[in-house]
C-alpha cells in the first residue's frame, strides 16, 4: 500500500514527477568509485544498476512529496501498540478501529494466546526446516485434518503464507496449455500464481455467470485444464458469488472450480463455516478450497483443501511447500484452538453479522455510496477520489476512528474508498458514532 498516489494521476502526477525528480538528481551522490566501475559501459542507464533510480521507486517517492504539500500525512504502517479488535492503541490514544481482519475477535484470545505459548514451550518457536524435510509436528497435522473435517473433504495442505498459497497452488498445477478464468475483482495473488503458471488469463465482469458462461462455450476447447477461480468474499466489495451456480458451469464445461476463501470462512454460514455451509453445498462441490488463517483463524498462513489427490500432489511437489520451511507450531496452534472456539461458538458469527448489517443499514441512511456490499465484515464507503479519500481518513483519525483509504492503483480512481472492516466485538455504539462521524466528514 505504500507505492499508492495519494490522489495525483494523469497529468498532474506526471508535472510533479519531473520537478521532483529534477532536484533530486540535483542531491544525487555521484561517487568516482561509481564513474570508474562504469566507465566500460557508458551506454548502460544508471536504472539498471542502482536502486535509487529503479523507475518505480522514483514513482513512489512522488506522491509521498505530493502528499505533504497537500497536508495529508501518510495513512499507511501507522504503529499498533497491542492487539488490534474492535479497538486499538496508536500513539498513545485509543481508537475505534476498522482496519483490522480480526472478524472474531479471536487474535489475542485467552485461550488461542495459551495454546500458542503451550506449543512454544512444547515445539520451539519455528519448525526449522520444510515439513518434507524435517518430518511433522502433531499440531500441524491436527489443524490440517480439522479444516479438512470442516469443507467435508479428504484432506487438507498448510502454507506458511495466504499469498504464497495461491501463488504456489496455481502456478505448480497449470501450465501453458491451460486456462485460467477468473473473476474481474479476483486477489493479486491469483493473478502472480497465474503468471507464473505459464497459463493463459481472462476475466470475467465480476459476479457474472452468464458472461463466464459464454466466454467458456466459445474458447474451452482450446485448452487441455480450465481453472475457474472466483473469491467467496470480496474484500473490496463486500459481496459474495452465486457458488451454486458456478458448481454448475464448471460440471458443464469440465473445469476445476477453486473458492478463494480469505474473508468468508468465518464469516458467513450459520456455523461460520465458509461459502460451503452459506448456501449448503458439500465440500466435493468445489476442487481447490482455498483459505487463510490471518482472519477470523487469528493466526498467519493459507490452506488448501479438497480430494487426497490434490493435497498428495502439492506436498511432494509444490515448490512452495517443498522448498519452505513449514509452518510455526505456535501459529498452528493458535489457528487451531482459534478454529475448535468457532465451531463451539457460532454466536460469534451471528453477531458479526449483526452488527456489520446494522452499519450497511445506517450508512445507507446517511447517504453513503456502499458499492456491492451485503453486509459480511466488509463495508466500502466509495469516495470517488484518492486525494478525498485519504483525506477522509486523516479527519477520521483525528476524531478517533482508524480506517484505511483504498486508492489508485489498488482500485480505479473513480472507485477509490474507505474500506471498513467490521469485528463481532463492536459494540452498537462504536458502530453508530463511525457511521455518524463518517457522513459528517464527507
Amino acid at each position: 500500500m505504500s507505492k499508492q498516489n495519494f490522489g495525483l494521476v494523469g497529468q498532474a502526477r506526471d508535472e510533479l514527477v519531473k520537478r521532483f525528480l529534477g532536484r533530486k538528481n540535483t542531491q544525487a551522490p555521484s561517487p568516482e568509485g561509481l564513474q570508474a566501475a562504469t566507465a566500460g559501459y557508458p551506454e548502460i542507464p544508471e536504472s539498471f544498476y542502482r536502486f535509487d533510480r529503479f523507475p518505480g521507486y522514483e514513482k513512489l517517492l512522488v506522491p509521498q512529496a505530493a502528499a505533504r504539500r497537500f497536508g495529508i500525512e501518510n495513512p499507511f504502517f501507522k504503529m499498533h501498540e497491542g492487539a488490534a479488535g474492535a479497538t486499538t492503541q496508536i500513539e498513545g490514544r485509543s481508537f475505534i478501529n476498522f482496519s483490522s481482519y480480526n472478524y472474531l475477535g479471536l487474535s489475542s484470545h485467552p485461550r488461542v494466546n495459551k495454546a500458542a505459548k503451550d506449543a512454544i514451550e512444547r515445539y520451539g518457536t519455528s519448525a526449522s526446516a520444510s515439513r518434507l524435510v524435517a518430518g511433522e509436528r502433531p499440531v500441524q497435522r491436527e489443524l490440517e485434518e480439522a479444516l479438512a473435517d470442516c469443507y467435508g473433504v479428504e484432506d487438507c495442505i498448510v502454507f506458511v503464507s495466504g499469498h504464497a498459497t495461491n501463488v504456489t497452488t496455481i502456478g505448480y498445477l497449470f501450465g501453458s496449455k491451460d486456462l485460467v478464468i477468473h473473476d474481474s475483482l479476483i486477489h493479486n495473488s491469483v493473478i502472480e500464481g497465474i503468471q507464473l503458471s505459464g497459463a493463459t488469463r481472462r476475466a470475467f465482469p465480476h459476479n457474472d455467470t452468464t458472461a463466464l458462461d459464454a466466454i467458456l462455450n466459445d474458447i474451452r476447447g482450446q485448452f487441455e485444464r480450465v481453472l475457474i477461480v472466483v473469491e467467496g468474499l470480496y474484500s473490496m466489495d463486500g459481496d459474495i458469488p452465486d457458488l451454486p451456480r458456478f458448481v454448475d458451469i464448471k460440471q458443464r464445461h469440465k473445469a476445476f472450480l477453486m473458492v478463494d476463501e480469505a474473508h468468508s470462512f468465518g464469516v458467513l454460514g450459520a456455523g461460520g463455516m465458509g461459502i460451503r455451509e452459506h448456501f449448503g453445498l458439500p465440500g466435493k462441490a468445489v476442487d481447490i478450497w482455498m483459505g487463510t488463517l490471518s482472519k477470523s483463524l487469528a493466526g498467519c498462513g493459507g490452506y488448501i483443501a479438497g480430494e487426497r489427490a490434490l493435497v498428495e500432489h502439492l506436498k511432494y511437489a509444490a515448490p512452495g511447500f517443498v522448498y519452505s520451511v513449514g509452518m510455526s507450531p505456535p501459529l498452528a496452534a493458535a489457528a487451531l484452538e482459534a478454529l475448535t472456539i468457532i465451531r463451539h461458538e457460532p454466536e460469534r458469527t451471528h453477531r458479526l453479522r449483526e452488527r456489520a448489517g446494522r452499519f450497511l443499514e445506517l450508512a445507507r441512511e446517511k447517504g453513503i455510496d456502499t458499492g456491492l456490499s451485503q453486509g459480511y465484515a466488509v463495508i466500502p464507503a466509495i469516495i470517488g477520489s484518492s486525494l478525498k479519500a485519504t483525506r477522509a481518513a486523516q479527519q477520521l483519525f483525528a476524531r478517533g476512528i482508524n480506517v484505511q483509504p483504498i486508492i489508485h492503483p489498488a482500485v480505479e480512481e473513480r472507485a477509490a474508498r474507505l474500506r471498513f472492516f467490521v469485528s463481532c466485538m463492536h459494540s452498537e455504539e462504536q458502530i453508530s458514532a463511525a457511521v455518524d462521524a463518517l457522513a459528517t466528514v464527507l
